[in-house]
């Protein structure tokens, strides 16, 4: 395991309007990333704003925001990741793409839909857990909700090394995002990356961002609140592998089933 390098993209989202979304990222990207980076991170429904009027805006995974993310990944040779509204067979699905710089992809579609949003009305949850690779490091990404459920991010015999929450976080319930995302670094022993969005969306509700990046010990490796921000930094290997050897207390965690 190598160490890698990270971007986060923690932007405004243009409500609804995915020409425009895409078109701005685009533009903060190619303005902000100035180093060789390895993964760039996009929050949660990146080209919509968290929606429920999915009909209109739900892509094929053969459409334009795939296409988008295959260019950018070309562009910077990197994976870039985030959730989009795609549908298939009839239904819609709030799914983060992994995408690499040679346009394969994996996918993970969101398990935990936010009910007092109505987005299980709208949207088909997820049954499977994603673990990618990159640079020797199993990445688990997740998305928004996902957060609140431990169980479902229990990292049973050390599966991942860094987990990734893309979100649409509102401020209202910030103070949650801040607690929860060191929670789940300090008992899965390892690197917790929450990406959210910042601004007003088309509800009128408030996102601060509050975008961090906390090491497996609790560490704070980066924070930003209420502004946008394009930021790379590193994360470390040998963190994850001191952290592991020297509290070895994952090997003492509970064996569980989730039945679908």
């Amino acid at each position: 395991m190598e160490n890698l390098k990270v971007s986060l993209f923690q932007g405004y989202l243009f409500w609804e309007n995915i020409d425009k979304n895409l078109q701005n990222i685009g533009l903060r990207l190619n303005g902000g990333i100035r180093e060789k980076t390895d993964l760039i991170i996009l929050p949660e429904m990146f080209s919509t704003g968290f929606t429920m009027n999915a009909a209109p805006l739900a892509e094929p995974m053969n459409g334009k925001t795939m296409h988008w993310m295959h260019k950018i990944a070309k562009q910077f040779d990197c994976v870039v990741t985030g959730s989009i509204i795609i549908t298939e067979g009839g239904k819609c699905y709030n799914r983060l793409i992994w995408m690499t710089s040679d346009g394969t992809y994996n996918y993970y579609d969101k398990r935990h839909l936010f009910t007092l949003a109505k987005e299980h009305q709208t949207y088909t949850a997820g049954k499977k857990k994603l673990i990618v690779e990159l640079k020797g490091w199993r990445i688990c990404p997740v998305i928004c909700y996902d957060l609140r459920f431990p169980v479902w991010l229990r990292n049973v015999n050390a599966v991942y090394d860094l987990l990734i929450v893309v979100a649409n976080w509102p401020e209202r319930r910030a103070l949650h995002w801040r607690t929860l995302i060191p929670a789940r670094a300090v008992e899965n022993q390892a690197y917790v990356i929450g990406l959210n969005r910042v601004g007003h969306d088309g509800n009128e509700i408030y996102h601060s961002g509050d975008s961090t990046c906390i090491s497996p010990n609790g560490n704070v490796v980066y924070y930003k609140r209420d502004e946008e921000d394009v930021y790379t930094f590193t994360i470390m290997a040998d963190e994850v592998e001191k952290t592991r050897r020297t509290l070895p207390f994952l090997k003492d965690a509970d064996t569980f089933h989730i039945d679908d």
